[in-house]
Formats: structure tokens, sequence, C-alpha cells
């Protein structure tokens, strides 16, 4: 694996960033990643008021200060992880910055921080929704409490609706890293339950087969924990119409499934994404 792939981190500057980065590094270690930090402060949060000097210098002061800032986080989490971190800042409209920013540097990976008392407002603007449009590869959303460290075995898992099946080589890279079985979770339509689990030895997983309905987040919640399962993928189906894994698409029912799993989420790619 010697290819560097991009990591960006789309940046709040709240407090919970820091354990953002912390799970940001560890998946960067296992998947040879870099980190950027992009941050970007809405232009009408800084300009308060008529005049065009003093609105300048308020976006100047303003942009020496996020600068420091980031600057002082990058700094000291480099130092501390041994890992090299870039950053750049802006100011303007939130979206089309990060529209902009995709298109121009083609992320591999996007990281957003999670925090369930704003779920469609994480960085403001239903970022989340947004985002999952525009960026068709792996989206990374770190918990602001379970924090994914590498130095702890990795308890992996998948979460798929109808008819998938095969395992991403995304995850087969994480798997490296992991001594435990996959725990496959597969939510299908009219689905026999009576034998939730089932066991693969060839291929070191266990999956469990839950039926598709209202509560079947919260189910899978419930036995993501007993598991202690620590990283989630799930793979997101095209959304273009059709029926097919309807009860996985996204944006759809990323509110249910934020709400409900309290683990580090990787959002799997749309396409065939072969790290």
């Amino acid at each position: 694996m010697s290819k560097k792939y991009k990591i960006v981190v789309f940046s709040d500057l709240k407090k919970s960033l820091g354990n953002t980065l912390k799970s940001t590094l560890s998946l960067a270690k296992m998947l040879n990643g870099e980190i950027t930090i992009f941050h970007v402060k809405k232009a009408t949060e800084v300009v308060t008021e008529d005049s065009h000097l003093s609105a300048i210098r308020s976006l100047n002061s303003e942009y020496r200060d996020m600068d420091n800032d980031i600057n002082s986080i990058v700094t000291t989490y480099s130092k501390d992880f041994g890992v090299p971190l870039t950053y750049s800042c802006t100011i303007g409209n939130l979206k089309n910055e990060i529209a902009n920013y995709i298109e121009k540097e083609k992320p591999d990976f996007i990281v957003l921080g999670k925090r369930k008392s704003k779920v469609f407002n994480i960085l403001g603007d239903n970022l989340i929704p947004f985002v999952l449009k525009k960026h068709n590869g792996p989206v990374f959303l770190s918990d602001e409490n379970q924090v994914l460290n590498i130095d702890k075995d990795l308890s992996l898992g998948v979460l798929s609706g109808d008819e998938e099946t095969s395992i991403a080589s995304l995850t087969e890279n994480l798997l490296l890293h992991s001594q435990k079985p996959l725990k496959s979770f597969r939510i299908l339509k009219n689905a026999d339950t009576s034998d939730k689990t089932k066991v693969s030895k060839e291929r070191k997983e266990i999956e469990f087969v839950f039926d598709s309905n209202d509560n079947s987040i919260k189910n899978i919640s419930n036995y993501v924990a007993i598991n202690n399962i620590n990283l989630l993928c799930i793979n997101r189906s095209q959304n273009k119409g059709d029926s097919k894994n309807k009860s996985l698409s996204m944006p759809t029912n990323i509110n249910d499934i934020i709400n409900n799993l309290n683990v580090p989420l990787i959002l799997m790619g749309q396409t065939n994404y072969t790290l």
C-alpha cells in the first residue's frame, strides 16, 4: 500500500475536534493516509458592520485568529502522534467553499465529527447530507465520545442492506488490523430471524440478520454495543429512485443512523471504491 491517501477533516474548531483528530489519526495509520484540516468560517459571522473598510479589517483579523488556532492544533497533534498534518482555512459561504474544496482537491476520505444534539447541523446547514451528495468516496463520521484507537484491537462491523454481500477492499484493508472476526449486520426484507446469527469459519465472519422495519437500526445498535464494535462500515446505496437498499439509502436515513449508532462510522462510497 504505497500510495498516500488524502484525508480531509472539515472542522468547526469545537472542543470535540480533538477526539475527531485522534480517530482520524488512527484511520490514517491503518490506511496509509495523510491528513489535512480544512476550516470554513461563515462571512456573515465575521462581518457585522456596513462599512467596507471595517468589513475588510474584520475579515483579516478573523483569518489571522483562525490560522493561529489551527496552526496550534496541527503542531500539537503532529508532535504528539508523529504524523504530519497540514491545514487551510477560509472565510465565505460554507457549502460553496466545501464544494469547491471537494472539486479541486478530490480527497479520498472526508471526515466529519458527529454530535447528536445537532445531527443535521454539524458545521451548520445540513452539511452531512450535502457532503454525501457531493462526494462519492467514503465519509468517516467520528464519534465525540467513542474514539477510534489503533492501539486497541480493532473490532470491525459492516452494515448492509438487501443483496449486498461482498466485502469492499477498504474493509479488507481494515481487517488487517483486527484479530477478531468481522461482524456483518444485514437488513433484509421479510427476513427469517429465528436463527439470527451465522458463523463463517472460512471468512472469519459472524453474520447477524435483521428484518427490515422501523426498529432495525435500534436493534442493530444493541448488537453493536454487545459485540464491542469500535468501527462500523455502512454500505450506502446510489439512492437514485430504485427501491433496492431503501432501508440504508442516504442521506434519507442518516438521522436515524447517527442517533442510534454510538461508534465511529464509515459511510462507504457509492462506487466500487478501492484503496
